[in-house]
């Protein structure tokens, strides 16, 4: 799994870092999101899963079966 935050579209609502802060931050300044993790480890795949369906803003996506980076 991989997955993609777009900052031009967030509303900086902070409810993917609510959900997953091991995954996603906010920027100080603005409350934009941050991509902390692009891979996620199996065991926060779920809740980044509902993380991004729960996005108010659909400024994250999910690329499922992705091969790890430099495999």
């Amino acid at each position: 799994m991989r997955v993609r935050a777009d900052a031009a579209v967030c509303l900086a609502s902070g409810m993917c870092v609510l959900s997953v802060p091991e995954v996603f931050d906010q920027r100080e300044d603005d409350g934009v999101v941050e991509l902390l993790v692009a891979e996620p480890p199996p065991r926060l795949q779920d809740k980044v899963r509902l993380a991004v369906l729960g996005c108010p803003a659909g400024a994250l996506s999910v690329l499922e079966d992705v091969a790890p980076a430099g495999g």
